[in-house]
């Protein structure tokens, strides 16, 4: 059973080209979005690389053994040290699952840590 439960919207960002957005408030512990997701295996990714798509995929797998591009708006979510939501992949649903883990503002952008970790500070591919 797939649960939209949050009103959600993709609009330009102050923080890169596009983001996801609170079209109402969103409270903490809430499910923001459930997406379903296409795998690709490890060696289409140096073809994946030369693309667009190689900014959007998730590792995938208890052992990183497939890599996933994220249906719905889930590969439109921009990253923060600071987020207001996290995500959890649900590898038997073949669905990665977006959370409020603190309240969300109507007209607010909706934040992940790329890390996967919330508290993870490690800089991400992107940054110098």
């Amino acid at each position: 059973m797939s649960l939209q439960q949050a009103s959600i919207f993709v609009a330009p960002s102050d923080l890169h080209g596009q983001g996801v957005f609170a079209a109402r408030d969103i409270e903490a512990g809430e499910v923001i979005e459930v997406c379903p997701i296409l795998l690709f295996p490890k060696e289409q990714l140096p073809h994946v690389r030369q693309t667009v798509l190689d900014d959007y995929y998730f590792d995938w797998g208890e052992e990183g053994e497939w890599y996933a591009l994220c249906l719905g708006y889930g590969s439109l979510y921009n990253h923060s040290y600071q987020p207001n939501a996290e995500y959890g992949m649900d590898f038997e649903a073949r669905t990665i699952d977006f959370y409020c883990i603190k309240d969300i503002p109507a007209g607010s952008e909706i934040l992940i840590n790329y890390n996967g970790d919330v508290d993870n500070q490690s800089k991400v591919w992107f940054e110098k």
